[in-house]
């Protein structure tokens, strides 16, 4: 039991699920069951991993009581996962089972606390989970959710707890997307398979300005380079993006990917690699629709949200994007929130001032241009 909650640590720390813990009403119960959590992983984590360095996570008294707390009871970065090798298809299969087990065990509770109603259904060919919020009404608006993992692990079922609350603050029908995982499925199926879900609901009779798209981490990634895919195909653009933490050069080149390793307490580069072998061969690494940051964005590329933590390793990402964006014309917002670690919207932080902050500026973005 400790080996496998030692491996659930690292997968949540791509973004893969943020809510790992039970929702309070009582932020300060809440907050100590957290960094509880928190520290009995880590323990656990570094009991088992005695050979690998650690690293102190400094604490800023710039950020709130509550994330402050958490930072305290997660002192040594802990990202220690032993990934199989990227052709080893078998090794894939068990360890997604493994965190996909352990991660609904976790998010069922906070997915029961939002009461949404979940449907399971095929959009085209490709398996979704559609989820409306309680006392949802239709406004004709749609939001379609792409799940992080590294591109190799969860699914739609497993993830709910990443959506629900999202649902709720936006009050948007939210599709989320049961893509094929790596390595059972390259970048080109693997996009073609998310643009597949956008065609499915144009053919349902949803405009592409009322269709927006979100993901967390390889998700964020995943869809940005979809989505450029689409341009290319003439296939039109959706109104918005909202990307966290999104991993969108899978080369790990940029400059936070070795300044900020050790800053934050669930993310290192260890198992990056196998990651972003599976899902692209190194010569394709570069490709914009497998990196969107290599991409030659022009206008008319959909208004783009990207929120990110100064703890984040991927930081080098988000601005790289975020200049890119800008220099092309896009309108793009870039929300970098002090002292915050990977995908700190919902993740061990979900309820505190940041976390909530963050989703508040989701919503209101999604608003302005779903104009909702």
């Amino acid at each position: 039991m400790k080996a496998i909650l030692s491996v659930a640590i690292i997968t949540i720390s791509f973004g893969i699920l943020s809510y790992v813990l039970f929702l309070s009403l009582n932020s300060f119960t809440f907050v100590q069951v957290q960094a509880q959590n928190v520290t009995n992983i880590i323990q656990t984590n570094n009991n088992t991993n005695n050979n690998n360095s650690e690293s102190q996570i400094y604490i800023p008294p710039t950020i709130s009581k509550e994330a402050q707390e958490i930072l305290k009871n997660s002192t040594t970065n802990s990202s220690t996962l032993v990934t199989p090798s990227p052709d080893d298809l078998e090794g894939w299969l068990e360890l997604n089972q493994q965190q996909s087990s352990i991660v609904m065990q976790f998010s069922q509770p906070i997915v029961d606390s939002y009461q949404p109603n979940i449907t399971a259904m095929k959009l085209g060919d490709m398996d979704v989970l559609d989820i409306n919020p309680k006392d949802w009404e239709d406004n004709s608006e749609v939001l379609v959710y792409v799940h992080g993992g590294g591109d190799t692990l969860l699914d739609a079922n497993s993830t709910l707890g990443n959506v629900a609350p999202v649902a709720n603050s936006t009050k948007l029908r939210v599709i989320s997307v049961d893509y094929s995982l790596t390595p059972f499925s390259k970048w080109n199926q693997t996009t073609d398979e998310v643009i597949s879900v956008i065609q499915a609901l144009k053919d349902q009779g949803y405009s592409l300005d009322d269709i927006a798209m979100y993901g967390d981490s390889a998700g964020g990634g995943l869809i940005a380079g979809s989505v450029l895919k689409m341009w290319d195909e003439g296939l039109g653009m959706p109104a918005a993006l909202v990307l966290w933490s999104p991993w969108v050069d899978v080369t790990g080149i940029g400059d936070t990917y070795f300044t900020l390793e050790n800053a934050d307490p669930f993310i290192t580069n260890d198992s990056e690699r196998d990651m972003a072998d599976a899902y692209a061969n190194p010569s394709d690494q570069k490709y914009p629709y497998v990196s969107p940051v290599y991409s030659n964005y022009r206008n008319g590329f959909p208004s783009t949200l990207i929120q990110g933590g100064t703890k984040e390793m991927l930081l080098s990402d988000f601005v790289r994007s975020y200049q890119a964006l800008d220099q092309a014309g896009i309108p793009v917002k870039l929300g970098i929130c002090e002292g915050m670690p990977h995908v700190f919207q919902t993740f061990f932080f979900h309820n505190t001032t940041e976390s909530n902050m963050a989703i508040s500026k989701t919503s209101d973005f999604l608003k302005e241009y779903l104009d909702y």
